[in-house]
């Protein structure tokens, strides 16, 4: 049973409010959109582990410093909890980081968004349910589309980046589900978790950074910065870590998770469209087929999981 609030029952917040507070939020789905052409950008396939040491140190003292109370009243379990999913992100920065290496800004953006099709059919799978006819036909004009805009150039096997990518939007399906089954973390205060998350991740990248083999170490990369490179950074690490986690955190307190989450759901358009506009990428008629089918599917997929 929901309680709901007498401001709730009121009705829906006036248009005014709600436009206020869709447009952070849509903000968000703009810098996320484009993060993907800002880490090509920053990123070689010899800096990968050095950048992410590096974008997630900016911010990571941040986030401690301003929950510093609420950090120490996180219990053991969710401490534990908290550093398994900082490991599971991990994982899912590092496929992120090095697919986007090796395909376009487009490509990456499109396929991570198979993450709003795999997490409810994963779900299914762990309830031991059926999911309804109509999700189980977005999911295949999803998985469609990505097989069109991975064949711009004719019908061969998806590349290494295209299937790190995968594997990323597998990944946070696992994060997803993780997160939820966790009963020690439904208490847990939002900005603390997230803190301990990144705190693990950047553990990992920072023990990867010192194994002989990962690539340039961080003082490396950073002393080989260019103004374009600090400027990728400081938008990856400022904008699409820190701004974006405080936006979410401040719009759920004033409009509905699921309006929420239809803006953030347009994240695949902005990637689409920088890749597109500003990094000059080409998807071709099959690329362009493919991607108007993953978005479809997604869209179809969301209305019918909800």
């Amino acid at each position: 049973m929901t309680v709901t609030s007498p401001a709730l029952v009121a009705g829906p917040p006036a248009p005014r409010r709600a436009w206020l507070a869709d447009l952070p939020v849509l903000a968000v789905a703009v810098v996320w959109g484009g993060s993907y052409l800002a880490a090509k950008g920053v990123t070689t396939a010899h800096t990968v582990i050095a950048v992410l040491v590096l974008r997630f140190a900016l911010v990571l003292p941040v986030l401690a410093l301003a929950g510093r109370r609420r950090l120490r009243a996180l219990t053991p379990a969710q401490l534990r909890g908290g550093g398994l999913l900082g490991l599971v992100l991990g994982g899912i920065f590092l496929l992120e980081t090095y697919g986007v290496v090796h395909t376009s800004a487009t490509n990456a953006g499109l396929i991570i968004s198979l993450t709003m099709v795999f997490t409810p059919l994963a779900e299914a799978a762990v309830r031991r349910v059926r999911p309804p006819a109509a999700f189980l036909g977005a999911a295949a004009v999803s998985v469609a589309g990505v097989v069109l805009l991975t064949q711009g150039a004719g019908f061969t096997a998806p590349g290494a980046g295209d299937l790190l990518i995968l594997g990323a939007a597998l990944a946070r399906t696992v994060n997803v589900l993780l997160t939820a089954r966790m009963k020690a973390l439904e208490d847990a205060d939002p900005l603390s978790l997230t803190t301990v998350q990144l705190g693990g991740a950047v553990l990992v990248f920072a023990l990867l950074a010192a194994t002989p083999g990962s690539g340039d170490s961080p003082w490396a990369a950073a002393a080989g910065f260019g103004a374009p490179q600090w400027a990728g950074l400081v938008f990856l690490s400022v904008l699409c870590t820190l701004f974006a986690f405080f936006v979410q955190t401040w719009a759920l307190r004033r409009t509905s998770p699921s309006r929420v989450s239809l803006l953030l759901g347009t994240e695949p358009l902005w990637a689409a469209a920088a890749g597109i506009v500003i990094g000059g990428e080409h998807l071709g008629p099959l690329g362009l087929a493919g991607a108007g089918l993953v978005l479809a599917g997604t869209a179809w997929g969301r209305r019918a999981a909800g």
